[in-house]
């Protein structure tokens, strides 16, 4: 059993970690760091609830921690839990620059801990769909690829750190992790990026909209992220020399784990069939246009890969790498933004 503690039990912990910890035959869930609402011990009344970081990491059984806090403690908790003997998942973004994450990457090998970045969209349904057909080759060779992480939240979060500028704050550390890891996923590290990133809500400290491109040879991806698009547009869309596949972001896992669901049914998570993806190629000299059933969804198999990695040796599901590489592609947008030309990497 991996013992496992949150370094926070907000929404993160709620939602995202300790459903899927305490599920899990491997996982053990040990408690959180709470410090000032104790909540949960009301969920889970086995668990402890530390009063500190240093409480937490001082906890000989506990064998794995979660950093799931702001954005700009990512380097320094990661950094303690790693120099206690602390295998560690870490949310995104994986750090507030390049420099911090290659040092967390190079500390986790002296250390001989797993070090894996919470990449959780990864296993939404709609992406597992998208890479299925990516790879199956229905579309040919691919020329053109966007992806939109778009909502309408005209107004501000209640939660201070999102709204306040800083090193971890902006839509370009918020959503943009999500977008630039699925692109680098599928398309791998680009050799260029240009990108626009901006303020256009009212009374916003912070960036609320970015627009990127990233450059291969014979490939252009373009990443939209916004909080002022009220009518739904594709997410996914993609042209290839055969044909084109548009897709939703119809993944409800997050929606129904706040409602208080639990990922334990034998359908989690599976799309409606209204949200199936439009598929419009050429099969065999026949041009056809489909709907696409979407492929299964499930942040359970982080933490299955996550465990194996642990215990079996296997491959960490995210690795420090990529997130370094994802934070090489941040700091070049913002780069780019900022003196307006295309960056190389």
């Amino acid at each position: 059993m991996i013992n496992t503690a949150l370094c926070a039990y907000g929404v993160s912990g709620m939602v995202f970690h300790a459903p899927f910890i305490d599920l899990h035959h491997g996982f053990q869930l040990a408690g959180a760091w709470e410090r000032s609402k104790k909540l949960i011990q009301a969920d889970y009344p086995h668990v402890n609830s530390y009063p500190s970081l240093e409480a937490l990491l001082a906890d000989d059984e506990v064998d794995l921690v979660v950093v799931n806090t702001p954005t700009y403690t990512h380097y320094e908790y990661t950094k303690q839990a790693l120099l206690a003997d602390k295998h560690v998942v870490v949310e995104k973004a994986f750090t507030t620059t390049v420099k911090e994450a290659e040092a967390l990457q190079e500390l986790a090998r002296e250390k001989q801990k797993k070090l894996s970045v919470y990449q959780n969209r990864r296993w939404d349904s709609d992406f597992q769909t998208v890479k299925q057909i990516i790879q199956s080759d229905v579309l040919g060779n691919i020329v053109e690829a966007e992806f939109n992480f778009v909502l309408y939240k005209p107004t501000l979060s209640p939660k201070q750190h999102l709204e306040v500028p800083g090193t971890g704050s902006g839509i370009i550390k918020d959503l943009g992790p999500h977008l630039i890891d699925q692109a680098l996923v599928l398309f791998g590290m680009p050799h260029a990026v240009f990108a626009d990133i901006r303020i256009t809500r009212p009374k916003s400290q912070i960036e609320d909209y970015f627009e990127s491109i990233l450059y291969y040879d014979k490939l252009r991806v373009k990443l939209k992220a916004s909080f002022l698009v009220r009518e739904p547009v594709a997410s996914y869309i993609i042209h290839g020399s055969h044909g084109s596949f548009l897709k939703s972001r119809a993944d409800a896992q997050e929606k129904n784990l706040r409602a208080g669901m639990k990922p334990n049914t034998s359908d989690w998570y599976t799309e409606p069939e209204s949200e199936y993806g439009w598929l419009h190629t050429e099969k065999d000299g026949e041009v056809i246009r489909e709907k696409v059933k979407s492929l299964q969804g499930s942040y359970l198999k982080y933490y299955d890969e996550l465990y194996k990695s642990i215990v079996d040796g296997q491959p960490i599901p995210v690795t420090a790498e990529d997130g370094i590489n994802v934070m090489q592609i941040i700091e070049a947008a913002i780069q780019s933004s900022n003196e307006q030309k295309v960056i190389a990497i």
